[in-house]
């Protein structure tokens, strides 16, 4: 084994959790490496949609104008398509942010951004293709990560190892931290579909038939969620393509011309959707957060967001810290009492949904009308503002720490 590679802070994982937190850090002066498994951020089909709380942390960190400026489609309104009849569900325009509108912005544009953005600071180092393997204890204490650099055994020593390796983290597992699995009676299967110039549909999500199809804008294409029961999926393949472009074709009739693209189910991805939290978030030199801290149901394309506060959390508590080797087991369970309960309630909603709705539609091959509740709120402006306030900032929206804003421009930011 080579010489250990040293820093303060070691992220295994390369997703919106890692990069940011290790941008956040490196902007205060801690020296971050992180370690990416693949070769490159592009997966097809993962979480994309940025809410108004995360380009509000943008704005603070001075980066927002030049986020923008990458690709991407904004949503003033969230709207939906509940047996055939529209309903507004919720009004980002008073939402406290310095965008009001949710992003959708392709992940891998998403990272590619911050990393870029990361490379430009002194203590921040990414490293792809670099896997971790296992994890380096000494006196009680997680005290750094065994990685595959490349194919090459490398270690790296540090005062704290963060797991940001997803929904199936490695960390976590080798830590032994413990999951409480919520349950889920939904799966997710991911296509595309080209757009054309005269599709000018704005709806998000429809529901009817015993069916459910999200459809987002991605300017050249349709991304499509189509939602089947929990392991239903070789059901659903079972019955074939042409079926499954039928079942498209019900709930999106202005897509029936253009569904013989998707040729093959290699063109069909599946997602099996999990909602489950740790019981506890940190052992003495470890911390999980995102994904590896919580595992969130596509329910309001909330997972980046998350990820993203958590990042911002663990941020302005540890980086000074950090930065003046004095971490202390107290620095990590702080993380974990201010995001776990936002983390809780969100995931309460979404449960709440899955069971209430989604899994209704979905037990009941008939036609549907909206429920008085989502009647009542499609007409009350002041309803819309609230569930965009909301959905589109969560439950306890973080903010940058002056210290790490530091030299962003207050052009950006916006006073609350």
């Amino acid at each position: 084994m080579p010489t250990p590679e040293e820093a303060q802070c070691v992220i295994a994982g390369g997703g919106p959790a890692g990069v940011m937190l290790g941008y956040l850090l490196a902007r205060a002066g801690v020296s971050v490496i992180v370690l990416e498994k693949h070769a490159d951020f592009f997966r097809d089909f993962r979480g994309d949609t940025v809410h108004p709380s995360t380009l509000q942390v943008m704005a603070e960190l001075g980066l927002l104008q030049a986020f923008l400026a990458r690709p991407h489609q904004e949503l003033p309104a969230l709207e939906g398509e509940l047996g055939g009849e529209v309903v507004r569900l919720a009004d980002f325009s008073g939402v406290p942010s310095a965008c009001k509108f949710v992003a959708f912005m392709p992940q891998w544009d998403f990272l590619d951004f911050m990393a870029a953005e990361g490379r430009k600071l002194p203590g921040f180092r990414l490293m792809m293709s670099a896997r971790a393997a296992g994890l380096v204890e000494h006196g009680g204490r997680v005290a750094g990560v065994r990685a595959e650099v490349e194919g090459k055994p490398v270690e790296f020593r540090a005062d704290l190892v963060v797991a940001c390796d997803g929904r199936d983290s490695d960390i976590r597992k080798m830590a032994g931290l413990r999951v409480r699995d919520l349950g889920s009676p939904i799966d997710v299967l991911w296509f595309r579909v080209s757009r054309r110039p005269d599709d000018a549909t704005v709806v998000l999500g429809r529901l009817n038939h015993g069916r459910i199809l999200v459809t987002i804008d991605r300017g050249d294409y349709w991304q499509c969620a189509f939602v089947i029961r929990k392991g239903g999926y070789h059901e659903v393949r079972g019955r074939g393509l042409e079926a499954l472009r039928a079942d498209v074709a019900k709930l999106a009739p202005f897509l029936s011309d253009r569904l013989e693209e998707i040729s093959d189910w290699e063109q069909v991805k599946l997602l099996t959707v999990q909602v489950n939290r740790l019981e506890r978030w940190w052992r003495p030199g470890l911390l999980c957060i995102g994904d590896a801290a919580h595992a969130m149901s596509p329910v309001g394309g909330i997972g980046i967001n998350l990820a993203v506060q958590d990042a911002v959390a663990a941020a302005n508590a540890l980086a000074e810290p950090l930065r003046e080797r004095r971490l202390a087991d107290a620095d990590l369970a702080a993380v974990e009492a201010r995001r776990a309960p936002p983390t809780r309630l969100t995931q309460a909603g979404q449960v709440l949904v899955q069971d209430r709705v989604l899994g209704r539609v979905l037990a009941q091959d008939r036609p549907i009308k909206p429920p008085l509740v989502l009647k009542v709120v499609s007409r009350a402006r002041t309803l819309q503002r609230l569930m965009g306030r909301v959905i589109g900032m969560g439950v306890r929206p973080e903010h940058v720490s002056a210290a790490i804003r530091g030299g962003a421009h207050d052009r950006d930011a916006t006073t609350q």
